[in-house]
């Protein structure tokens, strides 16, 4: 199905923004030059931008129009519900190291309907509070198809796009169902260390598995997070 006129503009935008074409903090193309480029209303690119914004790529600045967002964001593990935007739950974070291929743990391998051995590309990340602190620990493990036609998720640095939108350009595959388990354990010292909290603490753990519109895995996620700081609330109707 081809793509509207907004989502187009959307698109473009975020692949200029993917290239290096506009920085962090840079201002975008206005309103009226975008329309005229590319011959739509005023109302049409607003739409796009509204799009941007609300994954979380861009920011509003009074008076100047749009810029690039200067904070990366991106949320805990799990919790993506259907139509939820990349800044719904989303926080500032920190890479953590670079990423790298190794083997992942047993569990991850068994989510990932992997082979004994086979490894994955590791992308890790510190998900923080508004104060800066530590909220939660999370490790991403992409299986090695996802990352060969996706090179980007090797690099150190954020990706300013995201991860979801920046594997769908490139692979065409979408998340369209996601599993999580939600377990309780101690924390490691490693986990401890990077969390700030003493040991003994207790960490809420989530797997967070992705599945693409043909059911084959894309991602797996771990988010650790000390219990002093995890909350899970859940709206449903009865």
């Amino acid at each position: 199905m081809p793509l509207l006129k907004y989502e187009q503009i959307a698109e473009d935008l975020r692949t200029r923004i993917a290239n290096g074409e506009f920085g962090p903090g840079d201002l975008l193309p206005s309103g009226r030059d975008l329309a005229e480029q590319w011959d739509v209303s005023r109302a049409t690119v607003v739409k796009a931008y509204d799009v941007l914004r609300n994954g979380g790529l861009v920011v509003a600045r009074q008076g100047s129009g749009f810029t690039v967002s200067e904070t990366p964001i991106a949320r805990p593990a799990g919790r993506r519900r259907a139509g939820s935007t990349r800044v719904s739950g989303g926080a500032p974070y920190r890479r953590l190291g670079t990423p790298d291929r190794t083997v992942p743990p047993g569990h991850v391998a068994d989510a990932l309907g992997l082979e004994a051995d086979e490894e994955v590309l590791r992308r890790v990340r510190l998900v923080l509070l508004e104060d800066g602190a530590p909220h939660s620990l999370v490790t991403a493990w992409f299986p090695l198809p996802i990352a060969d036609a996706a090179p980007r998720l090797a690099m150190k640095g954020p990706i300013p796009e995201g991860t979801t939108h920046y594997v769908r350009r490139q692979t065409g595959r979408t998340p369209a169902e996601g599993v999580d388990i939600t377990t309780v354990r101690l924390a490691t010292d490693e986990e401890a260390q990077l969390l700030q909290v003493e040991q003994p603490t207790a960490v809420a753990v989530v797997l967070h598995t992705a599945f693409d519109q043909d059911r084959r895995r894309l991602v797996c996620e771990e988010g650790v997070t000390a219990s002093h700081v995890f909350e899970q609330i859940d709206n449903y109707p009865m």
